[in-house]
Parts: C-alpha cells; sequence; structure tokens
C-alpha cells in the first residue's frame, strides 16, 4: 500500500475542484483512505457496482485517486484504488475572480483580515510543500499555538500591542541580509465554546485530583 500519511495536494483546477465536490465521489474519497474495489466500495455503500465503477473513472481522471494494486478474482481483474493524497486544499483564488487580498484591508483586528490572511498561509504553504516533496526535501516551517484568557477588548489591544513591539525586536535581532526570507503570520481569535466548555471539564478534573486526600 501507497503511504499517503504525509501528502497533501492544493486542487488550483476548479474542473478537478468539481469533480471532487459531488457527494457521492466525496463518500468514495473517505472510504478510499485504505486501498479498495469498485466491487468492494459497492458492497459497502449498497449501490450498484457500475454507478461506483463511473465515479471512480471521473476521481481517477481527475487525479484524485490512483491505482494501487491490479489482481486476478474469480476470472476478472480487479483494480484497487486509493486516494492520491492525505487531504486537499481548495486554492481560494478559485472561489472568486477577484479573490480579497489581506493587503486590502487596514484594520488588522477585523475578521475578514484573518480570514483573508490564513487562506494565503494555507494556499502557499501548500504549494512551497508539494514543490519541496518533488525535490524530496524537508520545508522549514514552525507552527506554535497557545491560549490566554483576556478580560477585555482593550486587554487584547494592550496584548496585541506588547506582542508586536517583541516580534519587531526579534526580527531586528535576527534580520541578516541576503539569508532565506520567512513570512511570519500571528493571528488570534475566539477559542470555540466547545472548546471552551471542554477546557473549563478539564480543569474541573484537575481541581478534583488536586483537592482529593
Amino acid at each position: 500500500m501507497r503511504a499517503i500519511e504525509q501528502r497533501q495536494e492544493i486542487l488550483d483546477d476548479a474542473r478537478r475542484v468539481a469533480v471532487a465536490l459531488a457527494p457521492l465521489r466525496r463518500q468514495l474519497l473517505g472510504l478510499l483512505a485504505q486501498p479498495d474495489s469498485a466491487t468492494g466500495l459497492a458492497r459497502r455503500l449498497k449501490l450498484p457496482r457500475q454507478k461506483i465503477n463511473y465515479h471512480l473513472r471521473e476521481l481517477e481522471r481527475a487525479g484524485l485517486v490512483e491505482l494501487v494494486e491490479e489482481r486476478q478474482r474469480r476470472g476478472l481483474k480487479e483494480r484497487r484504488l486509493q486516494v492520491a493524497a492525505r487531504a486537499w486544499l481548495i486554492d481560494p483564488s478559485l472561489l472568486a475572480e477577484n479573490g480579497v487580498q489581506p493587503a486590502e484591508f487596514q484594520d488588522r483586528f477585523a475578521s475578514a483580515y484573518l480570514v483573508a490572511t490564513a487562506a494565503r498561509l494555507a494556499r502557499d504553504v501548500a504549494i512551497l510543500r508539494e514543490r519541496a516533496q518533488q525535490a524530496e526535501k524537508r520545508l522549514a516551517t514552525v507552527t506554535l499555538e497557545a491560549e490566554v484568557e483576556l478580560a477585555s477588548e482593550r486587554e487584547l489591544r494592550a496584548f496585541t500591542a506588547e506582542l508586536q513591539s517583541s516580534i519587531a525586536e526579534l526580527m531586528v535581532r535576527y534580520q541578516r541580509a541576503g539569508g532565506r526570507r520567512f513570512r511570519v503570520v500571528v493571528a488570534a481569535h475566539p477559542a470555540r465554546a466547545q472548546e471552551q466548555r471542554r477546557d473549563e471539564r478539564e480543569r474541573s478534573v484537575e481541581r478534583l485530583g488536586a483537592e482529593a486526600p
């Protein structure tokens, strides 16, 4: 079986996106995380094999699934397919002729600015990662995640000002003319309510454990 655990791909062709988004094909892509045949998929989905075969041919033509094995089974040749990547990212520029660019925003606290920046970040990293994989090299990236509880919007702005100052200081300290350029993006957003409830439950469990004799 071909390893796809780390392979991601950007979809920048509208035709391939259209092929992938049909509900049944999305379901097939999910099932084909592990190799299977049209017969096996038809049995699992309780659908005619001919219908499954048609959609698999379209997915294979679009490069979304790949042949991993052919074998004889009951006098017939069985083709086993698997997804071509672990995950796909749709190029945000396909969603609008004139995609919104982060540079168009003046308010760094605007959620639209964050979304536009995140979309560009995902697209750029996906492209660079694909190039690195083709060159059989590791892409140099770093990701840091943390959570902080702030009491008010005023505190958020104060936190942002200090963070910006710290980053500017680091930029000056490590800037090297002629060195490799890296793009640094810092973003923050409220934690989703479900995650907050989970964190509160975890803290409650920790307190109970600490109070236990």
